[in-house]
């Protein structure tokens, strides 16, 4: 069995906290920019990269700062989440991720997020 890891990256963002949450935390967002189709049904999210299907539940929102979410075929302790903020002094937006990923898979994890914040940014015009 392979050991899971903690994964947290930060990106500075150029938009605002609203805008920002809005394509963090719907089908239709999440849809351009995090996988190919995202699909809901309730709290469940179906989302699909390649044709395959991973689906994940919904466990926490609170507007303007944070959305989890649980993959439903994974440990129930683990989770991704999307937390949003505004730094202080500068006024910065800041976007977190969490991931628990396999512990052999940390760099390829790392260059995926990136990749996909990446795409996000591209959509924000930021």
């Amino acid at each position: 069995m392979t050991s899971k890891i903690e994964l947290r990256l930060e990106f500075g963002m150029r938009c605002s906290i609203n805008v920002l949450f809005k394509r963090l935390s719907t089908a239709s967002e999440l849809n351009e920019w995090f996988a190919d189709d995202v699909q809901v049904k309730d709290d469940k999210f179906t989302f699909i990269w390649d044709g395959y299907p991973q689906e994940a539940e919904l466990v926490h929102r609170k507007n303007g700062e944070n959305v989890r979410f649980r993959w439903i075929e994974d440990d129930p302790d683990k989770f991704f989440q999307f937390d949003v903020g505004k730094h202080e002094l500068t006024g910065d937006v800041s976007l977190t991720i969490t991931d628990h990923i396999d512990a052999s898979e940390e760099d390829s994890q790392k260059e995926l997020w990136e990749s996909q914040v990446d795409d996000l940014r591209r959509i924000l015009g930021a």
